[in-house]
């Protein structure tokens, strides 16, 4: 047993109820809040089926609810593969997009936006859903062909190099899209950026059927792998003499995190700080460092922080919507200065 899952057992699961409650509130807002307000009892008559169809019904089933389901799927993944990074590296920095994964899927996302040229401007509702799913199509091909070249280089260094070589991949993926963008249209380098900024409203009940098979098959992988990562909080070695394959475990979790990550970004866009910030959040909320009950809290705690931000970025009762990624980075910057300010192992180097 961990040693630290004793002792946090029942806090620890208390906590999860916790989450369990802020997600249910989080969620119920999500869908009652936004540039129209949707009275209580007119959504639980909705979901219960004695609602007449019409403009409610509309925004609840075609707009809201899947833009919900999509921030708690993005919010869950995001979270647990930064989790995952963060435990394999030991680096409280680490991401789920540290080894370049959405550096890939912006080059295949630019590939097809920035050089379709501007014919795409005048597409009509049928090719415009062909256009929606080569993106995607593109996105997960430049995520996966990343994932590969870092996997090969992960054989051949340690873990600190891969983090190193993922960081230089990233940084070349990133010259040539901005290469793209230098070379190409006004108009479509505004539908890249647009895509840029992150964003859930756009994925529909059609996307949901492959990301969320996607999601969850990524989270089962997390779940297999709560064991090994908690022998690995206390050093490979220690891994080791419990009978856990490292290789193989790594292998695990880096496959795992990578579709967790490339998914969401595929779908919804680059959504940044969510990865980094809501581990951290989870630890200082349940005082525990036990994967056993931080991948859960992580899953609902992620969906929870995603809610609230895209929430933020609806602005309610407002017609202006925000980028949702200004809106991650406002939250996730002061809770990652926050986390590292309270790290009491950490020394000061002006201090003496």
């Amino acid at each position: 047993m961990h040693p630290e899952a004793r002792r946090d057992a029942v806090p620890g699961h208390a906590g999860l109820w916790i989450l369990v409650g802020m997600l249910a509130v989080s969620f119920t807002a999500s869908i009652l809040l936004g540039s129209v307000r949707i009275p209580g009892r007119a959504l639980l008559q909705l979901l219960m089926g004695q609602g007449e169809p019409g403009v409610w019904a509309d925004i609840v089933f075609i707009v809201r609810l899947p833009k919900s389901l999509t921030a708690i799927l993005a919010g869950s993944a995001l979270a647990v593969s930064g989790l995952q990074m963060q435990t394999l590296f030991l680096n409280p920095l680490a991401g789920p997009f540290i080894l370049g994964i959405n550096a890939g899927a912006s080059l295949g996302v630019a590939c097809v936006l920035l050089l379709a040229g501007p014919a795409v401007l005048f597409l009509d509702g049928t090719l415009q859903f062909v256009s929606r799913l080569g993106t995607v199509g593109a996105a997960v091909i430049g995520a996966g062909l990343v994932l590969f070249l870092v996997l090969l280089m992960a054989r051949r260094v340690s873990m600190v190099s891969l983090v190193v070589m993922g960081l230089m991949v990233s940084y070349a993926v990133s010259a040539l899209v901005s290469l793209l963008m230098y070379f190409s249209y006004p108009e479509r380098i505004q539908a890249f950026l647009a895509w840029s900024f992150g964003s859930f409203g756009g994925v529909t009940w059609a996307d949901l059927r492959v990301l969320g098979p996607a999601v969850l098959l990524g989270l089962a992988a997390a779940a297999a792998s709560i064991r090994p990562l908690n022998a690995m909080l206390l050093g490979e070695d220690y891994a080791r003499s419990l009978g856990i394959h490292t290789a193989r475990a790594r292998w695990t979790v880096l496959c795992g995190a990578s579709l967790l990550a490339g998914s969401i970004t595929a779908f919804a866009g680059p959504i940044a700080f969510i990865g980094i910030a809501v581990p951290h959040l989870g630890r200082s909320l349940l005082r525990t460092s036990n994967h056993l009950i931080l991948v859960p809290a992580c899953v609902l705690l992620g969906g929870v922080v995603a809610l609230l931000a895209d929430l933020v970025a609806q602005l309610p009762g407002l017609q202006t919507v925000l980028p949702l990624n200004a809106v991650t980075a406002l939250f996730g910057a002061p809770v990652v200065i926050w986390a590292i300010l309270r790290r009491h192992n950490v020394q000061s180097p002006f201090t003496t």
